[in-house]
């Protein structure tokens, strides 16, 4: 068994591409081609289909991915531990994020980790909760974060309770009120989440005895918000998206307070690496030390 064959086969999936591959593994396009080519030999069966666009998964291929990627995440867990018994820290860290995660808290968490971890590489793959819970599923990430609960399959960290507000342009006539009915959101043109984007925005609109008028769905958050300033309609959105910059919209209570749970998902925290067990304790400390921007720390508290 060869390993270097494997991890051929699984960069080019990632990147869709043999000439990409070899760049980023730092092989020839030649020495690329002959590892899937001797692995498609070994196999007797076809992995990939080639064409000007790129490479494609043979139904083969996608059988055959899942149980290689879980072949070099144990490979990964062997280098670390025996990099660990030797007292180097060394490995790589996949995560699976969304954007308000991305921008809130892992720069600090990554910084702050780095300065005691330096050689441990951390990658990031930003997505959607559907998409982070297939990446889990699939063995593509070590972990997630998502808005909890999650499968049932997967063990969970929670970590932060994040309200849901309301979202109204800085010139709708209930910019300055404190909060908003369910009655008056029904009343509104609302800008949905795509489906899969954000199911807490769902849950809350569940809550309604009627649901209310969507003009537009779109993808992003910032997005969302950007049409909100624009006057297009209202939304309705977590707080901690908010505070990454500052934005022409108001924030109004919503009738019945509603929070979304942050949290951490693994398939299993027994069987996490030695790096990726480091990184969650030191993203549990960093959460607990967090604040919304304008929310003051506590005196003797340490700031991420």
């Amino acid at each position: 068994m060869s390993l270097i064959k494997y991890e051929v086969f699984q960069k080019i999936v990632e990147l869709g591409s043999l000439t990409r591959a070899a760049e980023a593994l730092g092989l020839t396009q030649s020495a690329v081609s002959h590892a899937i080519s001797s692995l498609e030999d070994e196999f007797g069966f076809v992995l990939l289909i080639r064409n000007r666009t790129g490479v494609r998964l043979t139904l083969n291929g996608e059988r055959v991915l899942k149980h290689i990627r879980s072949l070099l995440n144990c490979d990964e867990q062997l280098k670390q531990e025996i990099a660990a018994i030797k007292g180097v820290e060394a490995g790589t860290i996949r995560i699976g994020t969304f954007s308000s995660v991305s921008i809130n808290w892992l720069p600090g968490i990554i910084r702050s980790f780095r300065q005691e971890h330096p050689l441990i590489e951390v990658k990031l793959i930003n997505g959607d909760y559907d998409e982070i819970e297939d990446w889990l599923k699939n063995g593509e990430i070590d972990f997630g974060f998502m808005s909890l609960p999650a499968l049932d399959s997967f063990e969970v960290i929670p970590l932060w309770m994040d309200r849901m507000v309301c979202i109204v342009p800085k010139q709708h006539p209930l910019s300055g009120s404190k909060r908003i009915s369910y009655a008056q959101i029904e009343q509104e043109s609302f800008i949905m989440p795509t489906k899969g984007c954000d199911q807490d925005v769902r849950r809350v609109l569940s809550k309604l005895p009627h649901q209310p008028r969507v003009q537009f769905e779109a993808g992003d958050d910032y997005a969302i918000i950007a049409m909100v300033e624009n006057g297009l309609g209202i939304s309705i959105i977590s707080e901690m998206i908010l505070s990454s910059r500052g934005h022409q919209v108001s924030m109004l209570e919503l009738e019945a307070p509603s929070s979304r749970s942050l949290g951490i998902v693994i398939p299993s925290m027994k069987h996490a690496s030695p790096a990726t067990s480091k990184f969650i304790e030191r993203t549990k400390l960093w959460v607990d030390h967090w604040r919304l921007p304008g929310e003051e720390f506590p005196q003797g508290e340490l700031h991420p």
